[in-house]
């Protein structure tokens, strides 16, 4: 069943809706262990219920309306007679805990869901209606349920668009776990937008924004606010400079005071950064002029675990808590996790232990594959950690009794392609889950924050992450085995095959600087040029637009990607991503099957997800072409053969073709779902527009540039 095109942005209505209709089977029947919720039934609320418990209740009067199709009173004050679904604050055994710690209990007359707090009366209305989506109806098993949430706060950015955040993107996340959400701060009131990127020097703040508004809106949904410290201050101060606790006032401090329902602040080197004393750094900001046009060849502030970082941060601190005293600090040790373990440990050791230190799971591990060493860079589903770097700190965090939270994309999405709205490879996400778990359990792991900038898309794979994200959990074969059956119906069990081969597929990914930064950011948009070396049109007030993509493809940018050299690493990597490529066919060739036999009211979502798998081949096939064509490229350039040059420009056309190919063959998988293309911090870099800018660039190297560099050979 062919999906139709749709319009730019229009993926936005999907994320507009809550609840979604068609959830109910018109076949099934309650069982005999089962309560049915019918017409003659209520939602029933205490008069005294706060606004968080009442929101609760009419979120389920929608959900039984739109998603069961039956409509429920709602009975403020439990004052009606019949069965009932009854919302109370408060578990029987009072026993101290977390608040969102919460109970359903079923019997033939009542439904009763209960939280340690209104916090835990939203989550059993959320999770009712998980398993009722589960069951494909109002049918519900007699007896008790009860969960307690392991991490707190869960982070999000948003999916819908850098820092917006519509109630019902809001009320989405909640639903699925999330607890926190993150928004990027400029200033006091504002969000950065793309001229704070694009020119530094500018003096923009960004673009004024209540965030204040936001944090009262999340908190009707039960969700805590987040500032993201992104200050572009013209000239930082060191805490040792005279004024610095005014100028940290004027910044962190006055955040706060603007916004005083945040919660925290995450702080991250590379947007915080200062002039560090420590004589291991330059000393200046990344962007500062270098004296003397020198080579510069130590890292800036920002990219090292300086020596005084412990004084900055109990500087921010201060400024902060004088707003909020009780103000959650998180540092996070990305932009370092490279550097030497003696000298992350020392900074470790030596910060205030009244902050959250957050480290990113899977980055900077190291693997082998077909001869050659790989290095997870920012950030990966292929490799499942804790890597040594993460591993390391969480142990001396441990064992300081401080705060340890982690960076762990369980969101859905990672930066192995940037423009996907998800990675639909749930059996490797389950055992990411299960990782993060065991890091609880060893490190005492309290806090997850589950995507960056890239945002968050509610699928099946997020449902996973929340189940795994409460004890007890179940076990992920069998919630996968139900959502296969919810989803696809007779095609359950082709669903499941599928799953399994493009989870068993995405092993064979090889995160690199050079791929994340190009190809594999964009997709088959990515431009393939001889002598030229063109950006992809964006967005000026996109938050990075292009900024953040390499050209042309360089398999060496970033500096963090395997010592070994490209004319070696480069085949290597191109053996690996052809096994994932035919392992990811076989998978997409069984969500085929599947989709072919799900019911008519599930077809257009299980349609979707076929469209996105094959849309994910079509960014595997750009990032092989781009590695052979850029290795045919510099053959090209230094082979003095005449006659071997020829035969690399015929090479170079064959390639060339092969990607015009795909390139055309991915035009209609966006058309038909424009969230594909697309990313939050870059708006649309991969759309039908960038495919069709592809071609072109493509075009002319192949009819232009071939044949003036073949004439010359002849000259």
């Amino acid at each position: 069943m062919p999906l139709d095109p749709e319009a730019p942005y229009a993926f936005r209505d999907r994320l507009r809706t809550v609840h979604r209709p068609g959830r109910r089977d018109p076949d099934a029947t309650a069982g005999p262990d089962e309560v049915a919720i019918t017409t003659a039934w209520r939602i029933a609320l205490p008069a005294d219920a706060d606004d968080l418990v009442r929101h609760t209740a009419e979120d389920l009067q929608d959900y039984f309306l739109t998603s069961m199709g039956i409509s429920l009173v709602l009975d403020l004050g439990d004052q009606g007679e019949g069965p009932a679904v009854r919302l109370r604050v408060g578990l029987d055994d009072q026993e101290a805990g977390d608040e969102r710690r919460h109970r359903i209990e079923a019997a033939t007359d009542e439904i009763v869901l209960s939280g340690q707090g209104s916090k835990g009366v939203a989550r059993a209305g959320h999770h009712l209606e998980e398993l009722l989506n589960l069951r494909s109806g109002p049918f519900l098993a007699l007896g008790v349920v009860e969960r307690s949430p392991l991490f707190g706060p869960r982070m999000s950015h948003s999916g819908y668009g850098v820092d917006e955040f519509p109630d019902e993107h809001l009320a989405q996340l909640a639903h699925l776990g999330m607890d926190a959400v993150v928004v990027f701060t400029s200033a006091p009131n504002h969000t950065p937008d793309g001229r704070i990127n694009r020119d530094p020097g500018s003096h923009s703040k960004g673009r004024f924004q209540r965030i204040s508004e936001i944090a009262q809106r999340a908190a009707r949904h039960g969700l805590d606010l987040y500032l993201y410290a992104y200050f572009h201050a013209d000239r930082p101060v060191h805490p040792e400079d005279p004024g610095a606790a005014r100028f940290y006032e004027e910044t962190y401090g006055s955040a706060f005071a603007a916004c005083p329902e945040a919660k925290g602040i995450v702080l991250v080197g590379e947007s915080v950064e200062f002039p560090s004393h420590d004589p291991r750094t330059t000393g200046r900001m990344r962007l500062d002029p270098v004296p003397g046009n020198l080579p510069v060849d130590k890292p800036s502030p920002g990219w090292w675990p300086c020596e005084d970082y412990p004084q900055w941060v109990s500087m921010v601190r201060d400024s902060c808590r004088r707003h909020r005293p009780d103000a959650d600090i998180i540092f996070w040790t990305y932009n370092w996790g490279w550097a030497p373990e003696a000298e992350r440990l020392a900074l470790i050791n030596a910060l205030p232990d009244d902050v959250t230190i957050q480290a990113t799971f899977e980055m900077f591990e190291k693997f082998e594959h077909d001869g050659v060493t790989a290095v997870c860079v920012d950030y990966t589903a292929s490799r499942i950690g804790p890597g040594p770097y993460f591993a390391s700190e969480a142990a001396a965090v441990h064992q300081r009794g401080m705060r340890l939270s982690a960076m762990a994309n369980t969101g859905g999405l990672t930066w192995d392609i940037g423009v996907l709205p998800y990675q639909p490879i749930p059996y490797q996400w389950a055992k990411r889950h299960a990782a993060v778990r065991q890091a609880h359990q060893d490190w005492g792991l309290t806090s997850v924050m589950e995507n960056h900038h890239y945002g968050f898309w509610p699928s099946f794979v997020a449902e996973l992450t929340n189940a795994a994200y409460h004890d007890p959990a179940p076990d992920p074969e069998e919630l996968l085995a139900a959502i296969a059956r919810r989803d696809f119906g007779p095609g359950a069990d082709d669903a499941l095959a599928g799953w399994r081969d493009w989870s068993a597929a995405w092993t064979d990914y090889v995160p690199t600087n050079g791929d994340q930064y190009g190809p594999f950011r964009i997709g088959p948009a990515y431009p393939f040029t001889l002598f030229t070396n063109p950006r992809p049109p964006a967005q000026a007030e996109a938050m990075f637009g292009d900024q953040i993509v390499s050209t042309p493809y360089k398999p060496d940018q970033g500096g963090t990607v395997a010592k070994s050299s490209p004319i070696r690493s480069v085949p290597a990597e191109i053996v690996s991503l052809q096994r994932l490529l035919t392992r990811w066919q076989q998978g997409t060739a069984h969500l085929e099957a599947a989709a072919a036999l799900t019911p008519a009211r599930l077809r257009a979502e299980a349609d979707r997800m076929v469209n996105l798998g094959r849309y994910i081949e079509h960014c595997v096939t750009t990032t092989i072409n781009a590695k052979r064509w850029w290795l045919a490229k510099n053959r090209l350039l230094i082979e003095p053969d005449p006659a071997r040059a020829e035969e690399t420009l015929a090479e170079l056309r064959a390639i060339g073709q092969e990607e015009i190919a795909n390139a055309e063959a991915t035009i209609p998988l966006v058309q038909v779902d424009s969230r594909l293309g697309w990313e939050p911090s870059m708006e649309y870099l991969g759309d039908a527009p960038h495919l069709e800018w592809k071609l072109a660039h493509l075009h002319h190297a192949l009819e232009v540039e071939l044949p003036r560099y073949a004439a010359s050979l002849q000259a």
